[in-house]
């Protein structure tokens, strides 16, 4: 048998384990990390405390994008750190205002055939490219920096063969609207999805993108393209056409499952409230009015996105009912656009131009307002996400966005006369004056670390002891997401290296008195439904809880990042074998563990537990590595280190 693509790049960086199994533990090496602000800062303090005082990748990147309001000292601090971290340890640092990291990474610096993991969940953009790229917890991140390996559990490899081409009017967001509402947002949980067939001929590197990038939303690992013409012919017009390899999966490579889709048959496609799955066509909801047009993010904000945005906008205004916003992904984008006459279109439509980030896609700014419709070009529309909590969000491409601008009401772009979707330029604007390089490793001891007011220690976590204790402080329902946990928007992410004020915001969307009730408890449990954790890789959603004394979290079942980062800070992640159980538990219930320490040691896959209020006992299921289980025995992965370090 063949192997697919995802399979020879793993095979290559295999350095421990097997692909033969369809269970079981591998681990692989790193060539390439990223970070961005929002969890940059605890990475690289988390960095700091391995004792490590170079990156050992091929290469390490630090994006500022996301913590771009700069409305207190908070934001500006994180950043003289990071800097100061990256020209110290062998980092290239790109600035504030370069860019988003996703877009960016695609432009300059994303390999096919290598691997690159970054402490966003999005970072599988860099899949389009052909490059095996994983979103992971900052902790995870600052090993592999450090030549850590890294680790994938139980991995499914799930083909979706594409035929056909997109018809005008369609995009790719659409084809992976399709595929989230063919297989949900948990379709893909332990699998690498990957792409193959005909139909990919047609598609350009930044619409492979597209695709990859929001393949999180399914839940998926990863997400990767081949690496063919397409690839070529987008390095050559960066200047990179030295870095192209060609990969495609072997003629007798299988997948697990294949689910087809042709291209030529898809619709304009919609994201409904407030789940990126709840997909219909446009034409079922066309004529809806709306307030605000949000277009950009890591999905949307190339510049062939852009380009048809300003083709569609040029001599017409935007509806007086609406607001439109444009967010370039990168200052290459902006600059190409302003160069070439696009941008003055968009600005005389009535558009408002944004800085070169995430922006309004993490909260950051343009809140709709109350009960408002927004639409938005993004990969999630969580309930409260964009800083509004009764605001209804939908996710579309942007061809649907800007064709509704005009109108003021949602409108399918199939039935507009729009122009042919722009090729790749034979050759983009190059100016990487805006990325700072690392000191040189004679130099770099000499570079001082800036450390702001604002960054605080994070918490370390505890041994598992011999038996645990603990009262339900919360109990929530099923795909709880990180946003849910641990809020982020404009109020918070200037906190992002500040664990002790952040605890005061944690579960607030679900339970404002959650934070306070933790630390009545001092000791406690989180029991959950399905797909606990979903979203983005942000480890605040574990650091946090931590800080307020969680210890474990009883769930139906986890997604995979968030589950890593519990145990990387040495939070249980337990799950019940007999889903009914989740119904005898009430939030306040005492929940007794005996032998805990013992039966972890043991590698006893399931504990018992016992309800003291109601009686019941609780046969719980936990599935982990044996280095997962030394990383819960230390308390957790650094301390974990430490220990072997001394050994």
């Amino acid at each position: 048998m063949g192997f697919t693509v995802a399979q020879k790049i793993l095979n290559s960086h295999l350095r421990e384990g097997s692909l033969e199994g369809k269970n079981g533990e591998i681990g692989i090496q790193i060539d390439q990390t990223l970070t961005q602000d929002s969890t940059g800062t605890m990475a690289y303090l988390q960095f700091e405390a391995m004792g490590i005082p170079r990156v050992k990748t091929e290469l390490s990147v630090a994006y500022i994008d996301h913590n771009m309001l700069q409305t207190g000292f908070e934001n500006a601090d994180d950043h003289a750190y990071i800097k100061s971290m990256a020209k110290k340890s062998g980092i290239i640092f790109s600035r504030p205002g370069n860019g988003i990291c996703h877009q960016v990474h695609l432009e300059r610096f994303a390999v096919p055939g290598k691997t690159l993991i970054g402490s966003d969940s999005h970072t599988p953009t860099a899949g389009g490219m052909g490059m095996l790229a994983f979103g992971a917890g900052g902790l995870d991140v600052a090993s592999a920096m450090g030549g850590g390996t890294y680790y994938l559990q139980d991995l499914g490899f799930l083909g979706v063969k594409l035929t056909g081409a997109l018809k005008n009017g369609v995009s790719a967001k659409d084809v992976i609207l399709e595929i989230l509402r063919l297989i949900s947002v948990k379709g893909a949980v332990g699998k690498i999805v990957e792409y193959f067939g005909d139909g990919i001929k047609s598609l350009t590197v930044p619409e492979r993108a597209t695709i990859t990038n929001m393949g999180t939303e399914l839940g998926a690992t990863t997400s990767i393209f081949p690496s063919d013409k397409r690839t070529r012919e987008f390095l050559k017009a960066q200047g990179r056409e030295e870095s192209y390899v060609e990969l495609s999966a072997d003629a007798d490579a299988e997948y697990d499952e294949v689910i087809e889709i042709n291209l030529s048959e898809l619709k304009p496609l919609v994201a409904c409230p407030h789940m990126p799955d709840n997909v219909s066509p446009v034409s079922e909801l066309e004529g809806m009015k709306i307030d605000q047009v949000c277009i950009g993010s890591c999905t949307n904000s190339s510049l062939s996105d852009l380009i048809t945005v300003a083709k569609i906008l040029k001599g017409k205004p935007v509806a007086e009912n609406v607001s439109l916003t444009i967010s370039p992904g990168s200052r290459q984008v902006l600059y190409m656009l302003a160069k070439d006459g696009y941008l003055s279109d968009i600005l005389s439509s009535g558009a408002r131009l944004l800085e070169c980030g995430c922006g309004p896609c993490i909260g950051m700014g343009q809140s709709p307002a109350s009960g408002a419709i927004s639409l938005r070009t993004f990969n999630r529309n969580f309930e409260g996400r964009s800083g509004t909590k009764d605001a209804r969000v939908y996710l579309v491409s942007p061809e649907t966005a800007a064709v509704s601008a005009i109108a003021g009401v949602l409108t399918d772009p199939s039935n507009c006369d729009l122009d042919a979707k722009p090729k790749i330029p034979k050759k983009f604007d190059i100016n990487d004056n805006m990325f700072d390089l690392p000191a040189e490793e004679i130099a770099a001891e000499r570079v001082d670390i800036v450390r702001g007011p604002n960054i605080k220690p994070f918490p370390q976590g505890e041994a598992i002891p011999d038996s645990l204790r603990v009262a339900v402080s919360i109990k929530v329902e099923d795909n709880i997401t990180t946003d849910h946990i641990m809020p982020s928007d404009s109020r918070l992410l200037p906190f992002r290296s500040n664990i002790p004020h952040l605890s005061e915001y944690c579960f607030t969307g679900c339970d404002p008195n959650f934070p306070k009730r933790a630390g009545i408890f001092v000791n406690s449990m989180v029991v959950a439904g399905e797909n606990y954790g979903q979203g983005s890789s942000r480890e605040h959603a574990a650091l946090v809880p931590l800080h307020l004394g969680v210890k474990a979290v009883l769930a139906k079942s986890f997604a995979r990042i968030h589950r890593d980062n519990l145990i990387n800070v040495g939070i249980l992640p337990l799950t019940f074998t007999n889903p009914s159980d989740y119904d005898d538990i009430d939030e306040g219930d005492i929940i007794e563990i005996e032998n805990l320490r013992e039966s972890i040691s043991k590698g006893e896959r399931f504990i018992e537990a016992k309800n003291v209020r109601s009686k019941g006992v609780y046969k719980m299921s936990l599935v982990v590595s044996e280095r997962q289980k030394n990383y819960l025995l230390a308390g957790g992965l650094l301390n974990y280190t430490r220990e072997i370090a001394t050994e």
